[in-house]
């Protein structure tokens, strides 16, 4: 069954396209890794909360937006190979590709599908 990395982080509003470019160099290393898929969600009705939410999940400040991710792969086995791969690639590195948000406020896990209709 096919697996899941998602990913939320916040990213300033001045970096979306900065941020565009640099999840679509990403997803080419991804792929090339063995994901199906990857894919970029800039928020859009993203309401606080007052117990919980996405905006105080990642510390979101005023001038920044929340960012929802995932990574489609084939199953956990690729994912657990590919994921190994990708990390290492120096493409990705932060001399070479900059993170243009505070990777520190990133929440991200794996996730087994139960449900894919």
């Amino acid at each position: 069954m096919a697996y899941i990395d998602g990913f939320v982080v916040a990213v300033p509003g001045e970096n979306k396209e900065v941020y565009k470019k640099h999840a679509c160099d990403a997803a080419v290393v991804f792929k090339e890794h063995g994901a199906l898929k990857l894919v970029e969600c800039w928020g859009d009705d993203i309401p606080d909360g007052e117990v919980t939410s996405f905006p105080m999940a990642v510390k979101c400040k005023p001038d920044e937006t929340v960012v929802f991710s995932w990574v489609l792969w084939p199953s956990k086995e690729v994912r657990d190979t590919g994921m190994k791969k990708v990390m290492e690639d120096p493409r990705l590195h932060p001399d070479n590709n900059p993170m243009p948000f505070d990777g520190q406020r990133m929440i991200y896990g794996g996730f087994e599908m139960i449900v894919d209709e």
